[in-house]
Parts: structure tokens; C-alpha cells; sequence
């Protein structure tokens, strides 16, 4: 017998809350705040101090648990900082017993509900920075196995399993595939197609108003697709290829300058002007990145239903790395300067909240800064790198900085001489006995 009109409404409303609960992990590090709605659909979990050893942050855990750890530990990785085993334990035991990756769950003993635990960006996130740590190819297996089995037929992925698909959730399965050194466009759906035929269904064409072309929207609301930061970001880096962890262009290699999307009004797709391809759809998304940030002197607005008016510094952080992955250095030198200067108070936002360090925070810094080839350990003269090891238990081993280094050597040079010195005084003072020595002969 068919569900009665009141169940299916219950059914869909617990879809919406579940989605919800899944987006809210990645926005609460990209927007100011999360709207009271959302916040009130996840139950409460224990203080992570107790309940959660290994975890980075003191926050509340129940929105971006697995998400702020896989961050930090995609940052440290980046950084040359090997995070601690206990860390690591943490995240790898977060797993479900399929392969997929709640967005916190306080006891893991309890198996967990593949219906409502378990979503695609969580289990990408982690994907990702297991890959980079090394020695969990069996969780990394597991996880990548999930998200083929979650495929959405349009090739993309949703917020949570049977979701219809949406940008970021696509974004983040396509930076899994490639993390762990595998081609995303040969994940094929069981229709045969691959993450970027969806991914490309979001992007916006000719026939958008002229300041959203190129961008992408996060999924059509209401038959309507919209441009959305946070989704083009994501979008404009999964479409070359990469996830959240991107590496530096270098100092050898030439600036792309952005190029908006032509639009000369004899395109073949009805007049849509959209992009054939990923790395078209990149580099049109970068230019209409480009051009939100131009018109914020360097920084994105939020736009997170519910959250007061002002800076987005996750997105924009987002869109750095974004745009220094398509080699767009001076765009992404001009947004990742505002987000270093002491007016934008960048900071003070990373440090969270609870004004005691956000590990998601920091690490998105630690990403962009490192993406456009800026050290993350001197951002407007702070240290992120260590900022973010103090969120966490001490990392097993850590590379040493440059201005270490320097240090290093200045204290070698100078126990040298130290030396030397110390030696031509006691070759002086031994001469001088032995010639005294000598006279009284």
C-alpha cells in the first residue's frame, strides 16, 4: 500500500533535515554562521574533550568532525607535518562498516544508520586526507568503493545517498577519485556517465544574466539554476582535476590570465554558450571567481541562507586555491592578499567560534596560502601551521621552516666560531706556556 500523504511528507522533510545536517559540515567553515534551523536538526554530542581523543578543535564536533580533521590533516601533509597516530585513529575510525563517513558520530560502536549517517562530501573529505597520510589503503579503498556505489545515474553525487546530485558533493567525489590516483572520468554510473557530465549540467551559460556566467550553481532550485560562490569554487577545482589539496604553480611558471566565457551569440546549443568541457568549464568558472572577487576588493560575500552580511572567508579561501590551480597567480594573489591583511580580520575568524583555533579555519588557509605559492608559515606574520598543530595532539613529525632553517644555521655558524675561537685562545695560551717554558731553560 502506498504511504499516506502525511508519510511521505515526514519521509521528505527528514531528507531535507538529513541534507542539511550533511551541506552544514562544509559551510560552517566557509560561512560566518549556521542558520538555527539547520542547527537545531542534529542532536547533541558530548564534549569532544572527553568523548573524541584525537580530534582537532574543542568545538562541537556534530557538524564538521570528519571534515575539520580531514582538512587539518590535508594541510599538515601539505606542509610536511605528519599528524599524530592517534589522530589518524580517530578519523580512520569514523568509518562505517561500507566504507562510508558520518559527519560525526560520538560512539563508534554503535553501527551505523545507512539510510541517515553517512554522506558523500564526509566520506570524500576523508577519502582525501587518508590518502595523504599514507597507510590506510584499506580505508581509502573502502571509502572510494562507497561513493562508486552511491553514484548518481547523471554520474554526480548528492548530499546524502539517493539525493539528487549537486556541485560541491560532485566536487568533493571527483577530489577523492583523484586523490587517491585514480581518473575521475573513467568513474562511470551505471548510464555511463562521469562526475564532470554532471558536474557540467551545474555551470551557467550565455543565456544567464551577464554577472553569473561561468559560474556554478550549487543544484537548480526550484527548476532554477543560480551562481553560487561556494559552489564554483568547488566546481573550478574539481573540473581540473583536483581536490581540496592543490599543489603550488611554482615560480617558474607563467600567470594565466582569466578569460570570461565568450559569448558571441552563435553557439551551437541553443543558444546557451556553455562550455564543452571540464577544463573549459574551469577556466570560465575562474573568470567569473575573478570577477566577484575584483568587485569585493579581494574578498567573496557570504551568501549562506540565514548568516549575517559580511566577508566569506572560507569561500574565499576556496576560491584562491581554486584559481592558483588553474594558474591564475595574480587573481589568486590579490584575494589571498586581502585575506593576509590585518583589515580583513582573517585571524580572528580562524580562530573559531570558541576563540580557541578552528583546525577546519586554519587549514583552509593553510591550503590557499600554500596553493598560491605564499608560506603558510608566515600569513601576515603568523604562523597557520603552527597555529593549526595546537589544535590537535602533537603531530608524530613536522618539517622545519625556513626561517628554522635560517635559524639553525645561524646557531651552526656560530658554535663554529665559537669553536675556532675558543681553540686559537687555547693554542695562544699553550704557546705562550711553552715559551715561557723555554726562556727559564
Amino acid at each position: 500500500m502506498a504511504p499516506s500523504p502525511a508519510v511521505r511528507t515526514s519521509r521528505a522533510a527528514a531528507r531535507t533535515r538529513r541534507g542539511a545536517m550533511a551541506r552544514a559540515g562544509a559551510a560552517v567553515l566557509s560561512a560566518v554562521a549556521i542558520p538555527a534551523a539547520v542547527a537545531d536538526a542534529s542532536p547533541a554530542a558530548s564534549s569532544p574533550s572527553s568523548a573524541a581523543p584525537g580530534l582537532y578543535g574543542s568545538a562541537d564536533p556534530k557538524f564538521d568532525g570528519v571534515f575539520r580533521q580531514s582538512l587539518a590533516f590535508l594541510a599538515q601533509h601539505a606542509t610536511g607535518v605528519a599528524p599524530a597516530k592517534q589522530a589518524v585513529d580517530w578519523l580512520a575510525g569514523q568509518q562505517c562498516a561500507d566504507g562510508g563517513f558520518p559527519g560525526f558520530r560520538a560512539d563508534t560502536g554503535k553501527p551505523c544508520d545507512a539510510a541517515k549517517d553517512e554522506f558523500p562530501d564526509q566520506t570524500a573529505a576523508a577519502v582525501q586526507a587518508l590518502a595523504a597520510v599514507g597507510g590506510r589503503g584499506a580505508q581509502v579503498e573502502k571509502g572510494l568503493a562507497w561513493l562508486k556505489g552511491h553514484q548518481n545515474a547523471d554520474g554526480g553525487w548528492g548530499m546524502n545517498p539517493g539525493a539528487e546530485s549537486n556541485a560541491n558533493s560532485t566536487a568533493a567525489a571527483v577530489g577523492a577519485f583523484a586523490a587517491a590516483g585514480q581518473d575521475p572520468a573513467k568513474i562511470r554510473s551505471k548510464d555511463g556517465k562521469s562526475p564532470y557530465d554532471a558536474l557540467l549540467t551545474f555551470q551557467l551559460g550565455c543565456d544567464a544574466p551577464e554577472d553569473q556566467r561561468g559560474g556554478f550553481g550549487w543544484a537548480p532550485q526550484k527548476g532554477k539554476l543560480t551562481a553560487d560562490n561556494f559552489a564554483s569554487a568547488a566546481a573550478t577545482t574539481a573540473a581540473l582535476g583536483k581536490g581540496y589539496l592543490v599543489e603550488p604553480a611554482g615560480d617558474g611558471k607563467k600567470d594565466e590570465p582569466v578569460k570570461p566565457l565568450a559569448c558571441s551569440g552563435d553557439s551551437d546549443d541553443g543558444g546557451k554558450g556553455k562550455p564543452k568541457d571540464a577544463p573549459a568549464a574551469a577556466a570560465a568558472s575562474a573568470a567569473y571567481l575573478a570577477k566577484k572577487l575584483d568587485a569585493g576588493h579581494g574578498r567573496l560575500e557570504t551568501s549562506m541562507p540565514g548568516a549575517p552580511k559580511g566577508p566569506d572567508y572560507g569561500t574565499t579561501a576556496d576560491a584562491v586555491t581554486a584559481l592558483a590551480a588553474g594558474g591564475h597567480r595574480e587573481a589568486a594573489g590579490k584575494a589571498l592578499d586581502w585575506l593576509k591583511s590585518a583589515d580583513s580580520k582573517t585571524l580572528a575568524w580562524a580562530e573559531g567560534d570558541n576563540h580557541k583555533g578552528d583546525p577546519g579555519r586554519l587549514a583552509k588557509l593553510v591550503l590557499a596560502a600554500r596553493a598560491a605559492g605564499a608560506d603558510p608559515r608566515d600569513f601576515g606574520g603568523t604562523d597557520l601551521v603552527a597555529k593549526l598543530n595546537a589544535t590537535g595532539p602533537a603531530p608524530e613529525s613536522a618539517a622545519t621552516s625556513d626561517e628554522e632553517k635560517k635559524d639553525d644555521e645561524k646557531d651552526s655558524s656560530s658554535g663554529t666560531w665559537w669553536f675556532v675561537a675558543v681553540a686559537f685562545v687555547a693554542a695562544v695560551g699553550v704557546g705562550f706556556l711553552f715559551s715561557n717554558r723555554r726562556k727559564k731553560r
